[in-house]
């Protein structure tokens, strides 16, 4: 049996956005195949040279109603910006969302989840639940990443992401 929990980083010099943008593409392409996904993807949308970008989290299924997961603290602020409560918001929809899914994708394991909270009780219901997680690792967050899962999760590289996904539904390593 293959760990299933599948995780994926990027190099430093990936464009911002990358990761969410290749989940973006598999999600629906795992969804144009048949396969019944939950999760969700995060779009990020610039908003000048001065402000940070906004940050929307997409439940899968409820492409229509994004939750904006950042909060705008003005030009030249260095504080968090992420909404805590935005992020539990759309942990909860994802959540009721996993009756019946194959598979769990996730933009990726943060700041939030690094100290328990966010998507992380999504991701034990889901694993407990049989069902495989997919999601994005930032290199700043692998040694929280590793504390978490204990040996549980298997990195996989960017291009192998579909296969691991579809081996994962079909039971076939």
């Amino acid at each position: 049996m293959t760990a299933m929990l599948g995780w994926f980083s990027l190099d430093g010099d990936a464009p911002p956005g990358e990761a969410d943008r290749i989940l973006a593409r598999l999600s629906a392409r795992l969804a144009d195949a048949g396969l019944r996904v939950a999760g969700a993807i995060q779009h990020n949308t610039e908003t000048g040279a001065d402000c940070a970008c906004d940050m929307d989290v997409v439940v899968i299924g409820e492409e229509g109603a994004p939750i904006r997961i950042s909060q705008s603290l003005g030009p030249g602020s260095s504080g968090c910006r992420l909404d805590p409560g935005a992020l539990e918001m759309a942990a909860a929809r994802v959540a009721a969302r996993l009756p019946g899914a194959e598979l769990l994708i996730l933009p990726k394991f943060g700041r939030q989840e690094a100290v328990g909270r966010g998507f992380c009780s999504v991701i034990a219901e889901s694993l407990a639940g049989g069902i495989p997680v997919l999601l994005h690792v930032p290199p700043e967050q692998r040694a929280a990443f590793a504390d978490f899962c204990d040996g549980m999760g298997r990195q996989l590289s960017p291009g192998t992401l579909a296969e691991w996904c579809l081996d994962q539904v079909t039971g076939v390593p």
